[in-house]
């Protein structure tokens, strides 16, 4: 056998016993909205950019709900994100039902699972859902993972009110969900309570984790100016800030009465209106000492966090505020800023002293007195307690966890697969 007979034989066998290259994914991620929609970046907006940039990525698909008639089945985000919007059966919000119920969407994806068939060929194919529609759409292709990022108690009243139209919405949304939880291998939660409805959905806790939401640590913690125009002259009380969506979640009376007891506060909203201009959001505009902005790019809301004394988040008493980990929190605290929050259960395990406060109930007496025991809110070590706190949960954290959670439930399955 000559030298290069054995070579080529080495060769062969090197190729044959060499593991095959892996592939790369496609990620399908289900969204509410169609990118930037609301104004506001949400944590599946950051989840999706994260996918994104990660080498193992081979493409993300933003699959959302649109109430708009498009021509495209596919646009390219600037991002580099693709968008696939299924319209809605009619403009208004009252037809928003369709997104639970197969009959109306199930058709509209055909092009879409068309496109997936060709990929699976040379990537793996996994599907995201960040919110409860479209659920036969894990039935509908042979994914390699499904994952249900939880957020939010969808089927809960956002103002906690209760109607004839959001109960029904809320028996459409529940069902959707529960075949989304059922047929997910692996759950991801933002608070505790929402896992514990998770768990008390799936009928068991195997793969159902909690990631609280997180921060983009280094555009607060390092950025040194502050927003102009804001701050009047000659003013030297506190500017009192919330920063983020306005929505009727939020108490505007408590607020309102907090800035009658304060008159030598600003109070200072950023943020698009939610709230279809609501009566007590435009009683709340009334006081000579509350400033609503409204919506800014996400780049300049740092600047915003840098202007203010003190971050609040004065969310109502209700069910669907008990599951919220609200995004601001540990905004805040990365711009350095101690926080007052209201009737948010999720947060109670980051109460401490000078960084963050937590009240239960709507008496804004007890919220002055929350923000007045801040009297050392700018003191440089304060500072670097609540950054330190706030470093630990950037979002890269965060997602680079959750990733490595999603592969080990993989091998685990591949493990028990090969058992």
């Amino acid at each position: 056998m000559n030298a290069a007979y054995r070579k080529n034989e080495e060769t062969n066998r090197e190729e044959r016993i060499a593991p095959n290259p892996i592939k790369k994914t496609v990620h399908v991620m289900v969204a509410a909205s169609e990118w930037g929609m609301d104004g506001l970046r949400y944590r599946r907006h950051r989840l999706a950019e994260f996918l994104k940039n990660q080498p193992e990525t081979a493409e993300v698909i933003w699959l959302c709900p649109t109430p708009h008639i498009t021509e495209d089945a596919y646009s390219s985000l600037p991002n580099g994100i693709r968008q696939f919007p299924i319209t809605d059966i009619m403009p208004h919000k009252l037809f928003r039902f369709g997104r639970y119920m197969d009959l109306f969407y199930q058709s509209k994806l055909r092009s879409l699972l068309f496109y997936l068939k060709k990929e699976q060929q040379e990537h793996r194919i996994q599907l995201w859902f960040t919110f409860p529609g479209f659920p036969l759409l894990a039935d509908l292709f042979p994914w390699d993972q499904v994952i249900y990022d939880c957020s939010d108690l969808w089927s809960s009243p956002i103002d906690g009110k209760k109607t004839v139209l959001s109960s029904i919405r809320q028996t459409l949304i529940a069902n959707a969900e529960k075949r989304i939880i059922e047929n997910a291998d692996v759950v991801f939660c933002t608070s505790t309570y929402l896992r514990d409805k998770v768990v008390e959905m799936r009928g068991n806790a195997e793969h159902v984790y909690v990631f609280e939401n997180g921060v983009e640590y280094l555009s607060f913690a390092e950025e040194t100016e502050t927003a102009v125009g804001i701050r009047p002259v000659d003013f030297t009380g506190k500017i009192v800030g919330f920063i983020g969506g306005i929505k009727p979640k939020l108490d505007f009376e408590l607020v309102s009465e907090v800035a009658r007891l304060r008159p030598d506060w600003l109070l200072l909203f950023v943020g698009p209106d939610g709230t279809g201009q609501s009566s007590e959001f435009q009683e709340l505009l009334s006081n000579k000492n509350v400033l609503w902005i409204g919506s800014v790019p996400s780049a300049e809301v740092p600047k915003y966090m840098n202007t203010i004394d003190i971050g609040i988040m004065p969310y109502k008493d209700s069910p669907y505020n008990e599951a919220v980990f609200p995004l601001k929190l540990f905004e805040f605290l990365a711009a350095g800023k101690p926080v007052v929050g209201s009737n948010l259960p999720s947060t109670k395990n980051c109460i401490a002293e000078g960084i963050y406060i937590h009240l239960e109930g709507n008496q804004a007496v007890e919220f002055v007195e929350a923000c007045d025991q801040f009297e050392k809110e700018n003191e440089p070590k304060r500072i670097v307690e609540r950054q330190n706190i706030a470093r630990e949960r950037d979002w890269h954290v965060i997602f680079t966890r959750m990733m490595e959670t999603s592969h080990q439930y993989g091998e685990e399955r591949d493990t028990s697969a090969r058992g």
